[in-house]
């Protein structure tokens, strides 16, 4: 007997070809056998619901789960939108590899995104253990990024400065490494320290060693406000003189500066892929972002990692020099542009003390304590240690609707699940897409859609029994109600299920059934070396 039968359903099998009506046979964590409607049989438990339909399990490329995975396994708000796989390691800053001195000022730096829970070792330092650690029980699988960061904070530290040739030579030494133990590219935070104190030359040199494995680079720009686009045109350079596959992750227009530009944008990723570039992006189709509220911050205060950026903060001939970077100059961490106060709402903090500020603007709170808003935000950095989250409203939906329709686009949630009220996005992202975009406005095809979600990124990661729905791939499987799938989860409340996902498969097993977790931790690493992967 199999595990399972899904019988006379609708499938959708990611390739962006018409649905068609059939059965689908599960047995030892795969797909053994697809027929017509009613010819299958033999299953230990069969699914009939005809209105659902059958979906590869989509592929998260953008996740800041490195720690949620593990200190939350069961992973809910991702798992229960119909996520299968996360692409983990982003923005430059994750935890391995690592030593003593680096993990310190790296849970310290980045708790905005994933928390710092009390008590939770982190006994890893390789790529290689940390996705040992992931294979002993989640629930959806992961594939790495090696994070530039990361590799900068090892080897040259936190200081602003260049890296020296044998500098470089070293970090060179580590990415490789990372990337024979399973980790599938490399990703920078190049608005956030201590990455975006690399030049070009120096990205180039660690784009060359991805480009040699077969990876590829995920950069988060160096701006996505004023200079956005020559920020996006350095990153296709990059791919241009390494050959390196290049993808842009969170790919977006942001600020009043980018209202309706997002055609210049594809224009640029055009011509670079008629000259042979290798270029896909990823979006989440909501118009804020998420980010922490120390990344508003000049790059030079951040110099030196959180304890020195925490002495600057005191200083106050530093306070006011700070002052004129984010009203005045435009702050490199707000990407070049003013910082817009009414637009920074807080959406979590390390201190229970803050947590009355949770869901304010920095506006709202300056106004009802008679401060400028520039006070606050020294106040609550200081009270918080730099671990407070925010969401920044600064997109525009017109951006957002065009960057989706380009051919390379994909999914990607930039879910930050550590704050007390996050971005909806970490539950919404992917019912989202099917529910308002394709169903609503229909601004893209429900098969489309799909592809977008599954084969596009599988190919991306180069998992050859992935993102199809075929016989012999992997059954990582998600079945909806295209009719009643979409988002609840607000700004308001964002922590809400969403609608119409009810079962969703990893490996074979069931992960959602009949909208519940069970609890069933069947997920694990997909790494570059492994033999699921496509060679080149």
């Amino acid at each position: 007997m199999a595990d399972l039968l899904i019988r006379d359903i609708d499938i959708i099998d990611g390739s962006g070809d018409l649905r068609y009506r059939g059965d689908v046979l599960v047995d030892g964590g795969r797909i053994a056998e697809i027929g017509a409607p009613g010819t299958l049989g033999g299953a230990d438990r069969i699914i009939a619901e005809p209105n659902l339909a059958l979906a590869p399990g989509f592929i998260d490329m953008h996740a800041h789960s490195d720690l949620h995975l593990l200190t939350e396994p069961g992973h809910f708000p991702k798992v229960s939108q119909g996520i299968t796989t996360e692409v983990i390691g982003q923005d430059g800053l994750s935890y391995a590899p690592i030593d003593d001195a680096a993990l310190a000022v790296v849970r310290r730096q980045i708790a905005g995104w994933n928390g710092n829970p009390a008590g939770f070792e982190v006994d890893w330092r390789t790529v290689g253990e940390y996705l040992d650690r992931l294979d002993a029980g989640i629930t959806p699988n992961a594939a790495y990024l090696v994070p530039q960061g990361t590799l900068r904070m090892l080897v040259v530290g936190t200081e602003k400065r260049p890296a020296t040739p044998e500098e470089i030579r070293a970090m060179r030494e580590l990415l490789a490494q990372g990337l024979a133990e399973g980790a599938v590219g490399m990703s920078s935070g190049l608005t956030y320290t201590p990455g975006m104190y690399a030049d070009t030359a120096e990205l180039a040199a660690l784009c060359e060693v991805v480009a040699e494995a077969g990876g590829f680079y995920a950069p988060h720009t160096r701006s996505y406000g004023a200079g956005a686009l020559e920020s996006y045109a350095e990153m296709m350079g990059l791919a241009r003189s390494t050959g390196c596959a290049l993808h842009l992750t969170h790919a977006t227009m942001n600020f009043g500066v980018n209202r309706g530009r997002a055609p210049e944008l594809l224009d640029l990723i055009a011509e670079a892929r008629a000259e042979g570039c290798d270029i896909t992006l990823d979006t989440y189709p909501y118009l804020p972002g998420a980010t922490t509220l120390s990344a508003l911050l000049p790059s030079w205060a951040m110099s030196g990692g959180p304890d020195a950026a925490l002495a600057r903060l005191a200083d106050p001939e530093l306070r006011e020099r700070i002052v004129a970077d984010v009203n005045v100059h435009g702050s490199d961490g707000c990407h070049g542009v003013t910082v817009e106060w009414e637009t920074i709402q807080i959406s979590g903090v390390g201190n229970p003390e803050l947590s009355e500020y949770v869901g304010r603007t920095v506006d709202e709170i300056a106004a009802d304590q008679g401060r400028p808003p520039t006070e606050v935000f020294f106040d609550l950095l200081a009270r918080d240690e730099l671990a407070t989250s925010i969401l920044q409203h600064v997109g525009h939906e017109e951006n957002v609707r065009a960057i989706m329709r380009d051919p390379g686009h994909m999914g990607g949630s930039d879910a930050l699940l550590a704050p007390a009220r996050p971005h909806p996005r970490a539950w919404g992202t992917f019912p989202r897409y099917l529910g308002h975009y394709v169903r609503e406005l229909g601004l893209l095809g429900l098969e489309e859609c799909v592809n977008h979600l599954t084969a596009r990124p599988a190919q991306r990661l180069r998992l050859r029994d992935r993102g199809l729905i075929r016989a012999g791939h992997a059954a990582d499987l998600v079945l909806f109600d295209p009719e009643t799938v979409i988002d609840t989860a607000t700004f308001d409340d964002p922590k809400q299920q969403c609608r119409g996902i009810p079962y969703v498969i990893v490996n074979g097993r069931m992960a959602i059934d009949g909208g519940k977790p069970t609890g069933v931790r069947a997920g694990r690493s997909l790494r570059m070396n492994s033999s699921e992967r496509q060679t080149r």
